[in-house]
């Protein structure tokens, strides 16, 4: 954005401080204005013919343009995927603390990706760690959707489950 003297147009349409158009005035005339008022004159519009210049405080004005940005970040974090691996031969109580790990994740409003690995000889057993996938996604019914089919990815198989909303 260019601002007060970086300008480079000739005549430039002003919008007050207010918001109220003042119209289409001289470069110089424009920075007298702004000067008057203590605020600065920042283009808004450069490819508009006459270009749009605003009457503003453009440190406050940048400041809340970073505000916004830290804002989207922080919603674009929320709800992030996570994912839970298993092996195609885990134990009953390590099954619960997994299904439980997933409860806590579907509730906090992240989707989730389980993965069962196959490592060696394990891989032509592919029914087991179906299995697993189906049983799981029973049990999540009350806290997730399971979203799309198994995903057989090298060695392993995924499935991907949603927030129930």
């Amino acid at each position: 954005m260019r601002v007060n003297k970086a300008i480079r147009a000739r005549e430039i349409r002003v919008i007050g401080a207010d918001n109220n158009q003042i119209g289409i005035v001289p470069l110089q005339e424009a920075l007298k204005l702004a000067g008057e008022k203590g605020l600065d004159l920042v283009e808004v519009a450069a490819e508009a013919e006459p270009p749009v210049c605003r009457i503003m405080n453009y440190g406050k004005y940048k400041y809340e343009q970073s505000k916004k940005v830290h804002q989207a970040h922080r919603k674009e974090k929320r709800g992030g995927v996570k994912e839970i691996k298993m092996r195609s031969r885990i134990e009953e109580h390590d099954y619960q603390v997994k299904l439980r790990h997933a409860q806590e994740f579907l509730n906090a409003g992240h989707r989730l990706k389980v993965t069962v690995v196959f490592y060696g000889r394990e891989g032509s057993h592919r029914d087991i760690g179906r299995k697993i996938l189906e049983r799981l996604s029973s049990d999540l019914v009350t806290s997730g959707q399971v979203e799309g089919a198994f995903r057989e990815e090298g060695a392993s198989i995924a499935l991907d489950i949603v927030p129930k909303s």
